[in-house]
């Protein structure tokens, strides 16, 4: 389905709220508006395959273009709001986007001397060498196109291990009016046309944006927060009656870190199903969760890349604790460094095998060559490790490119980091190999406290105890150092090259 449909239905009703500022969107105003921008790029030149991107904070123009674009047959690219000009010029020019649409907020004039490709720049609001959008689609009727083909996200990687890349897929070929790419493979969830939908992370990020558009897809509401705050967070659960949302694991654990007789003043009744994914949740944390919210909680692992999916839900995570559920989309494969398939339980790394690999790295076939299995091209890899049991369940374990080998043992980062952030003066935590003259790598640990905890060597002690008696010895860091904010994303993702940087040579 797609926004014309529901406008048939429901015109009136709303398709998007702004919860911060209570700024609607109804589904006639959607679809009308997402028509224009689909007339103004038609009339741009484009046509299905090409590219434009989108920088952009949370609003709701968000929506109108990205279906504007998605009922073009067009690629769209959205880039993380928080990168710099020269990182935002990159992604605009390594995509070949011929038309980029921001806001005054974000619409810097470097752009504009370092995307010279891009002929065609378009900003809500006012800024210099930009033209005005809402103008720009006051000159075009309201009116779908001739032919409405599907378009699709080609999104970039964080580049947390490197330059971002760009995640392209063949386009389906289908119209607009057979829905949207990826829908049949992501709704265990019962989402629906009565669904209210909160969405509180940014949406340039693959997950938010694709859950949004999904929701928006099958008629749901999607309630978008400006940014994230967990106590603001609750208040929307409980005054809109929200019945799906969509999580990190660091959100988790600041609303658990929130003081309980706060969390106890919302009502969050309505809440019927939680999805969480994007990092590895800690067990404990979502026991904890689990407590609190119910057995309402969705896992899944996937990437931006389609190549496959699995999903768990509560009660079969309750069985399975840690597993991230089975292949929903995809076969299963364990490998080792060269290729060969692994027993169950041994670690290695995750390959989906799919009838033909579904994507490729933009202008980077070197990348989509080492993500593609040695010995067979329809097998690829996200470069993460893990195992599966005998049931099927997959369990992850860490990136390949955060492992560390000390004395010649794997060290997987993410246990460790699982186990501090657990103790109650860490706010956040990030673990990762540091040179070492006689083992090549050691454990180091980078906490940032939470706030009013003063760092200093006794916290240093008290934390290294605590890892002492949650943890084996080989895994307990040699070091502890502080840091006033680690460098993750609002999506939950850390910058930890940035960090790893600092102490190699």
């Amino acid at each position: 389905m797609y926004p014309g449909h529901w406008s048939s239905i429901k015109p009136d009703a709303a398709a998007v709220i702004n919860a911060d500022s209570g700024e609607a969107m109804n589904w006639a105003e959607l679809d009308a508006r997402s028509n224009q921008v689909a007339q103004l790029l038609y009339s741009l030149g484009l046509r299905p395959g090409d590219h434009v991107a989108l920088l952009m904070e949370n609003q709701l123009e968000f929506f109108t273009i990205a279906w504007g674009a998605f009922r073009s047959g067009l690629y769209l690219t959205c880039i993380n709001r928080y990168l710099t000009a020269e990182e935002s010029s990159y992604i605009i020019n390594d995509s070949n986007s011929q038309v980029l649409f921001t806001s005054s907020l974000l619409a810097l004039p470097e752009l504009l001397d370092q995307t010279p490709q891009c002929k065609h720049r378009f900003c809500i609001g006012s800024a210099t060498g930009y033209d005005n959008f809402e103008q720009a689609l006051q000159a075009h009727p309201a009116t779908p196109l001739q032919a409405q083909p599907m378009g699709d996200s080609m999104l970039y990687s964080s580049g947390t291990t490197g330059h971002p890349k760009g995640i392209k897929r063949p386009l389906t070929g289908k119209s607009v009016l057979e829905g949207i790419p990826g829908l049949e493979t992501v709704n265990p969830y019962g989402i629906d046309n009565h669904t209210r939908y909160l969405s509180p992370a940014p949406l340039y990020h693959a997950a938010p944006f694709g859950y949004c558009m999904r929701t928006l897809a099958l008629g749901g509401t999607v309630y978008m927060m400006e940014r994230f705050n967990p106590e603001q967070a609750l208040a929307y659960i409980d005054q809109f009656q929200i019945t799906h949302s969509q999580w990190v694991p660091t959100m988790f654990i600041r609303m658990l870190k929130l003081d309980p007789a706060l969390r106890a003043e919302f009502n969050l009744s309505s809440h019927q199903c939680a999805i969480h994914a994007a990092a590895p949740c800690p067990v404990e944390v979502k026991r904890q969760m689990m407590d609190w919210w119910g057995p309402i909680l969705w896992e899944y692992y996937a990437g931006t890349e389609r190549n496959g999916h699995t999903v768990i839900g509560p009660e079969e995570w309750l069985a399975h604790p840690g597993s991230v559920g089975r292949a929903s989309s995809g076969v299963l494969h364990i490998c080792a460094e060269n290729g060969e398939e692994l027993n169950t339980g041994e670690a290695g790394m995750i390959y989906f095998e799919q009838p033909s690999r579904n994507f490729e790295y933009h202008n980077a076939p070197d990348k989509t060559h080492s993500a593609t299995h040695p010995h067979h091209p329809n097998w690829t890899s996200l470069g993460d490790v893990g195992y599966v049991d005998d049931e099927g369940y997959l369990y992850l374990t860490d990136r390949k490119a955060f492992m560390i080998i000390s004395g010649g043992v794997n060290i997987y980062p993410q246990e460790i980091e699982d186990a501090l952030i657990l103790h109650s003066q860490v706010e956040d935590v990030a673990v990762f190999g540091v040179p070492n003259a006689e083992f090549g790598e050691e454990v180091k640990a980078v906490v940032q406290l939470r706030p009013g905890v003063e760092a200093n060597p006794a916290v240093a002690a008290e934390l290294d105890n605590f890892a002492r008696a949650h943890l084996a010895r080989y895994k307990v860091p040699k070091s502890i150092d502080f840091i006033d904010e680690l460098p993750r994303l609002p999506t939950g993702k850390l910058y930890k090259r940035l960090l790893k940087d600092q102490y190699w040579p």
